[in-house]
């Protein structure tokens, strides 16, 4: 699986309070929340984001409440995937259940800017800065994760069971 996307850079500690605030946690559709991702951060990420960008962070990604709310809203805001020097822990596996792909990775983390085109391959676990013409390497998930993500989560991975 190949992602491409523009890259919105964030910081370290980014919480789940920021990636969807709770004030919308009444619903869990996925396009409902994904208008108000981020919105503490960048008000008007919603609107300015395009289909495929990627979010781009620093350390602990997702940290605080355990909320399956916050991979959804970044799925629905059309964000393709997640790469951040860290992810908290409850976080990265919410993401995998949900199908959201995400990948660790300090160096691209500290070296993407906002703005870049960012190319992933989710197989080989490569992420390739476009626009500076430099390639990083993260951990590719393991098959049984990218199926799950292939299959847009756990719960339509376990009906193709």
């Amino acid at each position: 699986m190949l992602l491409k996307g523009n890259a919105w850079k964030f910081g370290n500690d980014i919480d789940t309070d920021v990636i969807i605030p709770a004030k919308y946690l009444n619903t869990t559709d996925p396009k409902e929340l994904g208008a108000h991702c981020m919105e503490p951060a960048d008000q008007d990420f919603a609107k300015k984001i395009k289909p495929g960008d990627i979010i781009v962070a620093g350390r602990n990604f997702g940290c605080g409440s355990s909320r399956e709310h916050a991979p959804l809203a970044i799925k629905g805001a059309g964000v393709s995937c997640v790469i951040a020097e860290s992810f908290a822990r409850i976080f990265f596996r919410n993401s995998i259940n949900i199908g959201l792909p995400i990948f660790e990775c300090k160096e691209a983390s500290q070296n993407i800017e906002n703005g870049d085109v960012v190319e992933v391959d989710a197989k080989a676990g490569v992420i390739k800065n476009v626009t500076k013409n430099k390639v990083y390497k993260s951990q590719p998930l393991p098959d049984f994760v990218q199926q799950i993500i292939d299959s847009g989560g756990l719960i339509n991975w376990i009906r193709k069971k």
